[in-house]
């Protein structure tokens, strides 16, 4: 099946429609462009019909026009002329210069011009006359200055399209950039929620089972305790987080972010949960984002063992290196307890640690080891490196 044109631009038709109809007016008139010629003016009306024909396909097919173009000028020059001709064929120099392929509008400019060049020299060493200029001349007008006028219009166009092609890439990085930072800061606010309330609403749900579970007026008077304790404290960091999120919050005190030296309160409270902790921390200054994540790791590690771990001994053991902070916590794993009450977990624990530390480019590991002197032989094991800048803890 043979491949039909493609259709002409509306403009296209309308120039070549004016050109034809003021070319058959120049005809009609008598107005030449040129004293003689090989053929009478009729045979004009040849090449200038071509040449409005050729209008139809300036933009699909400009590089075929303007050759056939050609021809229909060199025919038109062998009668007495006709300017609508001469107009038309400089519109096609022009057109295959803007709408043609790059290598035709580098090309079409230096060829119009060797053309012009040679043509002036030629007639200049043949005719001997200042007059051979102005020919020169004229037929630069018709060649190369159409072409040349292509050329600066497609270098503006082109570069127009490349600073569009640049501003939505800007945009579009741009866009990206928030959105990385949209995640990121709720990736970060999800992890200090949960490292903030989980661990009180464990101990609430544990010790509110246990008070449901036993009846003992005084074990559930003191679980009442106990889950009044947490969910005060929980409600306390609720609105200190909501103050980080909203401008107005009823909170204006700022956020201090915890550190190690809120280590012992953190134990304290989960021996008051019911935890067996041993404490041993050894360290010197260090930089807040290494302490921030320390803490919630502890914090997190204790949550945990409050929920799944066996009866026993949790211990919490930091130890500072020369260009490191090692935290160490291990709890009793003995599978399921059947002693008391349990805490459902999500699984959120493991992955905010997890982050935490490779937020700081450090090393983190969670799970069962053998340990022979625990008593169902093996201990959960949260291990955490977390490299210290060398200078930064002084």
């Amino acid at each position: 099946m043979a491949r039909s044109l493609p259709r002409p631009h509306r403009f296209d038709v309308h120039l070549a429609v004016g050109g034809l109809l003021g070319g058959l007016v120049f005809w009609a008139l008598g107005l030449y462009t040129q004293g003689g010629g090989l053929f009478s003016q009729t045979w004009g009306l040849i090449p200038l019909a071509v040449m409005a024909g050729l209008e139809l396909l300036r933009r699909t097919m400009s590089r075929t026009a303007l050759c056939v173009g050609t021809l229909a000028l060199a025919a038109d020059q062998c009668t007495l002329g006709n300017a609508a001709t001469i107009l038309m064929f400089t519109d096609l120099a022009y057109s295959a210069v803007l709408y043609g392929t790059p290598a035709a509008a580098r090309r079409i400019p230096v060829i119009t011009g060797l053309i012009t060049l040679g043509t002036t020299l030629g007639l200049l060493v043949w005719w001997r006359e200042p007059q051979a200029v102005l020919v020169g001349l004229g037929t630069g007008i018709v060649l190369f200055g159409p072409a040349a006028t292509g050329a600066l219009v497609r270098n503006h166009r082109d570069a127009a399209e490349a600073a569009r092609l640049r501003a939505e890439q800007t945009a579009l990085l741009a866009e990206m950039d928030r959105t990385q930072a949209v995640t990121a800061e709720r990736a970060r606010m999800a992890r200090e929620l949960h490292d903030m309330v989980a661990n009180h609403l464990s101990a609430i749900a544990i010790h509110s089972t246990a008070a449901l579970s036993l009846d003992d007026p005084d074990t559930s008077k003191q679980a009442l305790g106990v889950i009044r304790e947490n969910s005060v404290e929980g409600l306390a960091e609720m609105r200190r987080l909501i103050g980080i999120l909203r401008d107005s919050s009823g909170d204006t005190e700022p956020v201090a972010a915890p550190t190690l030296d809120g280590l012992g309160a953190l134990v304290d409270q989960a021996r008051a949960n019911g935890l067996d902790v041993v404490l041993d921390c050894t360290h010197a200054a260090l930089p807040a984002p290494v302490e921030l994540a320390a803490y919630r790791i502890v914090q997190e590690s204790l949550t945990n063992a409050l929920k799944h771990a066996s009866p026993g001994s949790v211990t919490v053991a930091l130890a500072q290196r020369d260009h490191s902070l090692d935290v160490r916590v291990t709890s009793p794993y003995g599978g399921t307890r059947d002693d008391g009450p349990r805490a459902p977990g999500s699984g959120a624990g493991l992955v905010g640690m997890r982050e935490r530390v490779a937020l700081l480019h450090g090393t983190f590991e969670a799970g069962p080891i053998e340990d022979p002197a625990s008593a169902d032989g093996k201990t959960w094991t949260v291990r955490a490196t977390l490299p210290i800048t060398e200078g930064e803890s002084e």
